[in-house]
């Protein structure tokens, strides 16, 4: 997949993604999003091997990931190697999305460096026929809604580096976190 930049239908909203391992690809995300190069992308994967693949998980982590992923949750940890060398993220984002068509995506590409389709700063985009129409020239590839549901809603990031901080709520509440990390 190399320098190759798709847009994909996921279980919270549409991302645009590239190989974890494509700093070109990443590069177009970047460029295509007028996006700066201080926010950081996160990854999608499709399972908890990928996750260990790019990044250390903690017993927490391991704990939310069991509860919530797939789902939306967005997980900051601390980056491998293969990361830190490779694109030079410290920490890294890490979601596993609950929509079969990008879990067989990711489970043929591995991991994936992701953000929301839209212009940087500005809504989502959620809707194929807007999409392609704005970003078809963009891309290589736009792959169509598999009428699996989706949700407008974004995920609940949950920071693991120095302790468990909730950065963003969405559709997992704080409550439910800290309910989860405390079950012993």
């Amino acid at each position: 997949m190399k320098n190759k930049v798709i847009i994909f239908p996921t279980d919270t909203v549409y991302g645009i993604g590239a190989s974890i391992y494509d700093k070109d690809g990443i590069n177009r995300i970047y460029e295509i999003k007028h996006r700066p190069k201080t926010k950081p992308l996160a990854v999608l994967c499709a399972n908890i091997l990928q996750i260990e693949e790019i990044a250390y998980v903690s017993a927490d982590g391991k704990k939310l990931i069991s509860k919530y992923l797939p789902g939306p949750l967005t997980l900051i940890l601390k980056s491998k190697p293969c990361i830190l060398d490779g694109i030079g993220y410290e920490t890294i984002g890490v979601r596993i999305p609950n929509y079969p068509s990008t879990i067989d995506l990711l489970l043929k590409e591995g991991p994936m460096a992701t953000t929301s389709v839209n212009e940087s700063g500005q809504p989502s985009l959620n809707d194929y026929s807007v999409i392609k129409e704005e970003y078809g020239d963009l891309v290589d590839t736009i792959i169509p809604p598999s009428g699996y549901p989706t949700s407008s809603l974004a995920s609940t990031v949950v920071s693991l580096i120095d302790g468990v901080k909730v950065l963003r709520e969405g559709a997992i509440s704080y409550e439910d976190i800290q309910k989860t990390l405390k079950n012993e």
